[in-house]
């Protein structure tokens, strides 16, 4: 989040809008003639009850007092018609596009994926598959001849065995046969992984389809889920690539026994391993999961360490010799930890469609859309093949004028869609149904619709809602008025925060300190000995090689300019020059050896113009205040505020 939203709710008391509130609630102030309800106040005071850190805006009327405040750098904003901007509506409307997404959704639904997503990334699938290619715009006899080829192959693997059948017909073009190992939730696509978990272990499922064409699928394994690993290896290539790597099985073995007898692992994988993306981090791969990798060798290799710094004997995958040393070890994170996570993967993945038509079948109950739609009928006949070349066009007496369906309060007409079918042609390799177009289109038509319908009303359908951007469309102008009329003066009127600094100096104020050596210890004995050698004068280089060795520190030395509640300065310690009587602190030892008392003094202005600034801000925010009092006067019905402190007094 950007540092100026954050500003905004740092600054803004989180104000909330009045949707739904009679118009008889009682009056507890107003602003210029504008009320504020009793209703309001107390909404915005007990929401923000345990978040004020203040305890002085705890009190009612302090709180009063911060809200008129609020309530009058508003009024002012609006009259320098700040909320007119277009940067401002810009920004406003992002954040209530963004925001109304969390609320434009079925949230069950996506509660269920998500659940669903936990219990198959906690667990694995190990599967083969059988696939006929076959595009998603293919025609549909092409459609039906793979559906038809790939029933034949489902029925040989039952009868010759899934293996048997999958080796034979794979040859990588347009039948692929492949080993998939074990795989994880969101590692397939969703209608696959579907497939793969409802599919019991040594059955072989019914034909499906995906964007891939049609496959069939055997699960031989099912398995809890081994987390996620981070590894560093050794690898030798099988292929010769100089002179070093002659017979990589002899030469790893080598590498094996300089680890046995000691030798740092990573220092031997940065000097030999052939693996030139590791070698440089001393072996180091990213974390993996089971499935994840396509040396399914390697994971078993991996899994089967026990011990973080644990090192397997070598072995051989596919790509070469490996030796590999277990770093850490991760279990899957419980479900509420990864929830979050696991959502926005949810929202991302297939899964979403669900979600989608999820909310287009509540909102279109919502709204009394009938699922029948005769006006269709009428759109099919003014239809023709120049839509697969974009040249369609609108016919001369076309009847644009008809309403067509109305959603809530807003009536859409045949012009509505006629304008949305000439937008959305396409170039088609192939023609399709004139009445399968006219249908898809206005399903997307609708829903894209109903939901933007409902994004426009939120406000009036979630109160929720309509009370955060509320906050935040207040939060933004006030923050808006605030740079403009007193952050930014601090930066452009430079003599007048120098002469605000020259007005109040003594309110910059470095204290007296003290350049002093202090020496820390645990013996009071050591420090009777330092504080001797000090007397003498003796360096401080000399003193720690003396009271302090290689193998132990005695005692620690800090040094500098301290002021009096430096945390190396005890309480009790009175600032005087000489060396000083042993004082306890922290559960140990000090001595003080005061150089120079240094007295208090102004600060100059560069060393205090953080300070001065914030000053000069507060204070011109003061007087300011007081002349938007004089321009919007506040009244405050002192009769209902009575009544409101005996409520929170009796709450």
């Amino acid at each position: 989040m950007k540092l100026k939203y954050i500003l905004v709710f740092v600054f803004a008391i989180c104000k909330l809008n009045n949707y739904g509130q009679t118009v008889n609630e009682d009056v507890l102030f107003t602003v210029d003639n504008d009320p504020v309800s009793v209703s309001e106040f107390l909404r915005v005071y007990n929401k923000n009850l345990d978040l004020v850190q203040d305890e002085s805006q705890k009190n009612i009327d302090e709180y009063l007092t911060l809200y008129t405040n609020y309530k009058l750098k508003l009024k002012e904003a609006r009259a320098l018609g700040l909320h007119e901007k277009s940067s401002y509506q810009r920004e406003l409307g992002n954040y209530r596009k963004q925001l109304a997404k969390s609320y434009i959704s079925d949230s069950k639904v996506t509660n269920a994926l998500v659940e669903e997503a936990y219990e198959r990334v906690t667990n694995d699938v190990k599967a083969n598959h059988i696939l006929v290619r076959v595009d998603e715009t293919a025609s549909p006899e092409d459609t039906l001849n793979a559906y038809n080829q790939v029933l034949k192959l489902r029925e040989r693997a039952l009868n010759e065995g899934f293996e048997k059948v999958r080796k034979e017909v794979h040859n990588g073009k347009t039948i692929y046969g492949e080993e998939l190992g074990y795989f994880t939730g969101f590692k397939m696509v969703y209608k696959f992984e579907n497939v793969a978990y409802n599919t019991p272990v040594g059955e072989i499922s019914q034909p499906f389809r995906t964007q891939f064409g049609y496959h069939f699928i055997k699960v031989f394994d099912k398995r809890a889920s081994r987390g996620e690993l981070t590894v560093a290896h050794i690898m030798l290539t099988l292929k010769k690539t100089d002179s070093l790597s002659e017979n990589p099985e002899e030469r790893i073995q080598e590498i094996y026994k300089k680890i046995e007898q000691g030798e740092d692992f990573e220092a031997l994988a940065k000097q030999f391993s052939e693996d030139k993306n590791s070698a440089p981090k001393g072996g180091l791969l990213k974390p993996f999961s089971g499935g994840q990798l396509s040396v399914p060798i390697f994971e078993e290799v991996a899994f089967g360490l026990n011990a973080v710094g644990d090192i397997s004997k070598p072995f051989k995958s596919k790509f070469g010799w490996h030796i590999v040393k277990l770093y850490a070890k991760k279990p899957v994170a419980p479900f509420q930890d990864i929830k979050p996570e696991l959502e926005v993967k949810v929202k991302r993945d297939a899964r979403s469609k669900l979600i989608d038509e999820a909310l287009h079948t509540k909102l279109k109950k919502r709204y009394n859309i009938s699922e029948k739609q005769p006006a269709l009928n009428y759109f099919t006949s003014i239809l023709n093949d120049d839509f697969f070349a974009r040249k369609w066009v609108l016919p001369e007496d076309f009847t644009g004028n008809k309403p067509l369906l109305k959603i809530g309060n807003k009536q859409f007409y045949y012009k509505d869609f006629g304008e949305y079918l000439l937008k959305n042609q396409r170039h088609n390799r192939a023609k399709m149904d004139l009445n399968n177009i006219v249908n898809d289109n206005y399903n997307t038509f609708l829903t894209s619709n109903l939901v933007q319908y409902q994004e426009d009303n939120l406000e009036f359908e979630n109160e929720e809602f309509a009370h955060i951007v509320g906050e935040y469309r207040d939060g933004l102008l006030l923050f808006d008025l605030m740079e403009s009329s007193i952050w930014n003066a601090a930066k452009t009127d430079s003599i007048e925060v120098k002469d605000f600094y020259n007005a109040h100096k003594e309110n910059y104020i470095i204290p007296e300190r003290v350049n002093a050596v202090v020496a820390s210890s645990d013996k009071q004995k050591t420090l009777k000995k330092v504080a001797k050698l000090l007397a003498q004068g003796m360096e401080l280089d000399k003193i720690k090689n003396l009271v302090n060795s290689n193998d132990k520190i005695e005692v620690i030395f800090s040094t500098g300019i301290m002021e009096a509640n430096h945390q190396a300065l005890p309480k009790d310690y009175t600032f005087e020059t000489g060396i000083s009587k042993i004082y306890n602190h922290n559960s140990g030892y000090v001595i003080v050896q005061a150089k120079e008392i240094l007295p208090k003094e102004i600060k100059p202005f560069e060393e205090a113009k953080g300070s001065v600034i914030s000053d000069y801000q507060a204070d011109k925010e003061k007087s300011w205040l007081n002349e938007l009092k004089e321009k919007y006067p506040v009244v405050i019905n002192q009769s209902i505020l009575k009544q409101v402190r005996e409520q929170i007094k009796n709450h």
